[in-house]
């Protein structure tokens, strides 16, 4: 396929040591043209210099090495600019942990060029699964989503799952320096943004595997910023001064 050289992933990694080397040697495994650019910040566990590393043996391997760790966020909006820059026309997020199957990397390529500004990876459409979750945490992920849809309008299941593949024109039409935070409502900032502006976004089926985050990490915290900052972005955008 002729995109894949066109193609570049933003991958985020925090003291991903054990998972960078396979995950980087998979997405290569389906094509060798495509872009990875990982963007660390500054893992203590090394995993920016395996990276470093395996530099020497993929020329189509780039890192961004940040000096503290600053969220997801910021960190792929670091990699898309670096990605429109060298002016490519795909530009995939995905997370370094395998919760995000390379193996799906075709079928969002092949969707966003049925005519998609934006194709989402989706745990909510029919097709996909979910595995490794505790029910605490798949009903709030669920509640998440329906309150985000129901606050946003944006007609789409999953507003926060970082697998994503971006067309050029999506990324241009972002206004970046707009957006302020840092987790995870960056997804759904950047779907709103996108939705706002007349985008087409669509969504695939992916089975998704938690790697990490089990129903410990859900704290009241988490819960509570989950709600506010939807409120906050819908706020910043009709009425504020976004």
């Amino acid at each position: 396929m002729d995109a894949y050289s066109k193609t570049a992933i933003v991958i985020p990694t925090y003291n991903e040591k054990d998972n960078i080397k396979k995950l980087i040697e998979a997405i290569f495994a389906i094509s060798s043209d495509m872009k990875i650019i990982i963007v660390d910040d500054n893992s203590p566990d090394g995993t920016g210099e395996i990276v470093d590393a395996l530099k020497k043996k993929y020329k189509n391997l780039q890192i961004i090495h940040r000096t503290k760790k600053n969220g997801r966020g910021g960190a792929c909006i670091e990699g898309f600019k670096s990605a429109l820059a060298e002016g490519f026309e795909y530009i995939f997020e995905m997370d370094a942990d395998f919760s995000h199957d390379p193996v799906d990397i075709p079928r969002l390529l092949n969707k966003v060029r049925d005519g998609y500004d934006m194709v989402i990876g989706s745990r909510y459409v029919k097709g996909s699964k979910i595995v490794n979750w505790g029910i605490k945490r798949t009903i709030f992920s669920k509640f998440a989503n329906i309150y985000a849809r129901a606050i946003l309008w944006i007609p789409i299941h999953d507003y926060t799952n970082g697998y994503r593949c971006y067309t050029k024109k999506a990324m241009e039409a972002m206004d970046f320096d707009k957006i302020e935070a840092a987790g995870y409502i960056v997804l759904s900032e950047m779907s709103y943004q996108l939705h706002k502006k007349g985008l087409k976004i669509g969504e695939i089926p992916i089975t998704f595997v938690n790697r990490r985050r089990g129903i410990s990490n859900l704290s009241r915290g988490e819960i509570i910023s989950a709600f506010t900052n939807v409120l906050r972005l819908k706020w910043d955008y009709m009425w504020g001064e976004k």
